[in-house]
């Protein structure tokens, strides 16, 4: 599993994981699956949300990257819409999955991210080996 060293564990400040520090070796990785995202969620998962798309675009920006260590239950949250699969077939229960930005997507659902004075991403540097 590639660990994308940099990438920030999870949102500042609160519990919302962005990352798992190693792969499951008995079951294998966990498979990705579409989660719905309704006018009501609570502001927190909105902003965990955003906060994980500044990261994606800050690190892969629009090319194709490898899930690695990406946490499945946060990239279900973006997954078919704004970030969608980079080859086919796709296997969404694999390390080794190619995904992309979906730019014109995630221009119109996270204006916030791509905006000319959007605040840069914190990267995280203190990786546990």
């Amino acid at each position: 599993m590639l660990k994308h060293r940099g990438f920030p564990g999870r949102l500042p400040g609160t519990d919302f994981q962005f990352v798992i520090r190693r792969a499951n070796m008995k079951a294998g990785a966990t498979k990705i699956v579409k989660r719905e995202r309704y006018k009501d969620r609570n502001t927190a998962d909105r902003r965990a949300d955003s906060g994980f798309m500044a990261a994606l675009w800050a690190c892969f920006g629009e090319e194709p990257f490898e899930r690695g260590n990406l946490d499945a239950g946060r990239l279900g949250w973006l997954f078919g819409r704004e970030v969608v699969p980079a080859e086919d077939p796709f296997d969404p229960a694999s390390y080794d999955a190619l995904m992309r930005i979906d730019l014109k997507r995630a221009v119109a659902a996270f204006p916030e991210v791509f905006a000319a004075d959007a605040e840069p991403v914190a990267m995280d540097d203190d990786w546990d080996e």
